[in-house]
């Protein structure tokens, strides 16, 4: 039997993919938590041979999850189950050690054999999502781009950003310029949105 624990911070359709996963033979959802930052002890209270993740969760996205499992829990699998099938999330969830993305429109059927594939050690990579993400290109931010693109994405200005990342606002601003730039933008805004279409935030 293969054990799941399922975080989605939608109760309907954490329930309704529960209630579905349940009824194969070789499946057993353990757990459901609405929160990332829940996932972890879970994992280890149960035993979870794998945990499928939202990625838009409160406390931490399914992304960071990834990760901390990766280091707490090696041994659980990770599989990414999301309504945003944009590429550079893709990317950032095979960085964080996810060996599974799948849209959450895919058959329940398609989801039950990336579970068990991925629980044999293998990899479950959604065909369509795999093809945007190699024509899309790398993510041409730096890592003090992106998070200064976060910060302001976030509501922060110049000021508050220099103050929170320890970076001067002349600095700040030369990062939002070239972020502007990189994402073929006009300003601050289109950057932001042209990130987050991408996956880059």
């Amino acid at each position: 039997m293969i054990r799941i624990v399922l975080a989605d911070n939608e109760h309907l359709v954490r329930g309704a993919i529960a209630a579905l996963l349940g009824l194969e033979d070789d499946l057993e959802v353990v757990a459901e938590v609405g929160r990332g930052d829940e996932v972890a002890a879970v994992v280890r209270a149960h035993g979870a041979d794998i945990a499928v993740l939202d990625i838009e969760m409160p406390g931490a996205t399914g992304l960071e999850v990834a990760g901390r499992l990766q280091e707490s829990a090696p041994e659980c699998g990770v599989l990414i189950l999301t309504s945003f099938g944009r590429p550079g999330y893709l990317r950032r969830a095979l960085d964080a050690g996810a060996r599974g993305f799948l849209a959450k429109d895919s058959p329940v059927e398609e989801l039950a054999g990336a579970i068990r594939k991925v629980h044999a050690g293998g990899r479950y990579i959604d065909t369509e999502l795999a093809a945007a993400a190699m024509t899309s290109g790398d993510n041409p931010l730096t890592i003090r781009e992106t998070e200064v693109l976060k910060a302001a994405a976030d509501g922060f200005q110049v000021a508050e950003i220099a103050r929170t990342l320890h970076l001067t606002e002349g600095t700040v601003r030369n990062y939002l310029s070239s972020a502007i730039t990189k994402t073929g933008a006009t300003n601050r805004l289109g950057a932001i949105r042209a990130a987050q279409s991408m996956g880059w935030l």
